[in-house]
């Protein structure tokens, strides 16, 4: 393919935007519905504003989901003590209650504009953003190229390419020419996501490490720590987090098969909270006593599974066990981030289908802190095995609190990278308010 051929494809899709718009008004509508979009905000989704823009230079975050969004968060705060005013867009009603909690003082929260003409260029028409920082692989070929004509700096922060990604953009080589040579700077997590995008045509690209690994803990309730830890009263727990389709009912199943060794607690933080109806009916249905959490339902003796259906909590989940399974690893593809429940001080095990974290995972692993269990079975030996072996399950707690320490240091050397874009800002901020 030629650049001609990028430069096309990326015309054709820029108009098939317009021509799609009528189904996308319909689709949010659906998605609507569902609860996984917020009705009072909807109009921000096609750029346009429902706060006021601050005064001063501007610095635009763009985080997908609950993953990007606390990754930048550390990033998001030193921006704000220079003195820069950021505004921060989520695609989920999860990460925008994440931001709603979590995001440092005055950063302002939008739903992140459809990637279509007119909604791009309303956002950045009334926003005006100095430079745009985007989180991980959230690559919009509308918002690029948009970003890229007004000659507004771009940087892709905590950068990761996973296989099925790469094999994507290199098949569209062109297209990702095209696309990429937009970003003023690629900031990769990992030597390997520096060497994938380097192949796709970002140029210069620099390897940070991973920014959750700079992360502060979750943070948690201690009343309602001490309130379930008295319910709990001292029978053994484990958590399965951030599960998808059928890990909840895995989950289950091990719950069952150990319940008469160990009489355990089983926790189950679903990343989806508004699947916890379907999940709670699958569970009752194999004979399980469900308690959840959003409906403030008691733990009691009885009580075999704790359903975490709320957002923002997981500090509080974590807290409560020290082994935690962590999904969309058995049943569904990538992974899921092993380094919160780590920091915390919970010995991680996992499916294999991790390709998204690959970095963590292998340090992890390699120090011991983590293992790779290849099927249900496994993982209900690994669980029994742990709870019954407190020498090895606080030597793998200590390995991965020594992993996640070890893997400090990407919010330095991302701000390091970012300074040239940076510090003109922060200089161009002191003027303005000595005037």
């Amino acid at each position: 393919m030629s650049n001609w051929f990028g430069r096309a494809a990326l015309s054709t899709y820029k108009w098939a935007g317009f021509a799609l718009f009528p189904g996308l008004v319909v689709y949010l509508a659906m998605r609507t519905a569902k609860g996984k979009e917020d009705a009072a905000r909807r109009r921000e989704r096609f750029g346009r504003p429902t706060q006021e823009r601050p005064s001063g230079p501007l610095v635009w975050f763009h985080a997908a989901s609950v993953g990007e969004t606390t990754a930048v968060l550390p990033l998001m705060r030193e921006i704000r003590n220079r003195g820069i005013q950021v505004i921060l867009t989520t695609g989920t009603v999860t990460s925008a209650a994440v931001a709603r909690d979590r995001a440092p003082d005055g950063v302002i929260h939008q739903y992140v504009p459809l990637d279509i003409k007119p909604a791009v260029s309303r956002f950045l028409d009334y926003w005006k953003p100095d430079a745009a920082i985007i989180a991980e692989s959230e690559i919009w070929p509308v918002t690029v190229m948009e970003l890229g004509a007004r000659h507004i700096p771009q940087i892709l922060v905590n950068g990761r390419l996973s296989d099925k990604s790469f094999a994507l953009w290199k098949r569209l080589s062109s297209l990702s020419e095209e696309l990429f040579r937009n970003f003023a700077l690629v900031i990769a997590q990992s030597e390997e996501d520096g060497i994938r995008y380097t192949a796709l045509g970002a140029l210069p690209v620099l390897v940070s490490g991973n920014l959750k690994g700079d992360n502060d803990e979750p943070p948690y309730n201690p009343e309602d720590l001490e309130h379930y830890r008295q319910q709990i009263a001292g029978r053994h727990t484990w958590a399965a987090i951030s599960t998808f389709e059928g890990e909840e009912e895995m989950a289950g199943r091990i719950h069952q098969r150990l319940k008469r060794k160990n009489n355990q607690l089983t926790v189950i933080v679903p990343r989806h909270p508004e699947r916890a109806d379907e999940i709670q009916k699958k569970l009752e249905a194999m004979g399980l006593d469900v308690a959840r959490r959003s409906h403030g339902d008691a733990v009691t003796r009885s009580t075999d599974i704790l359903l975490g259906d709320t957002i923002g909590e997981m500090g509080l989940y974590l807290n409560l066990t020290d082994i935690v399974f962590v999904g969309r690893s058995m049943h569904a593809e990538g992974g899921q981030n092993p380094l919160e429940p780590a920091m915390i001080g919970c010995a991680v095990l996992s499916g294999g289908k991790v390709q998204n974290f690959r970095d963590a995972y292998q340090r992890l692993a390699k120090n011991g802190g983590a293992k790779i269990v290849r099927d249900e079975d496994m993982l209900a030996k690994g669980v029994h095995y742990l709870m019954n072996n407190d020498e090895v399950r606080h030597k793998m707690i200590n390995a991965g609190l020594d992993t996640v320490q070890q893997m400090r240091g990407a919010l330095e050397a991302t701000l390091k990278g970012l300074a040239p874009y940076i510090n003109p800002l922060v200089v161009k901020s002191y003027l303005d308010n000595k005037e």
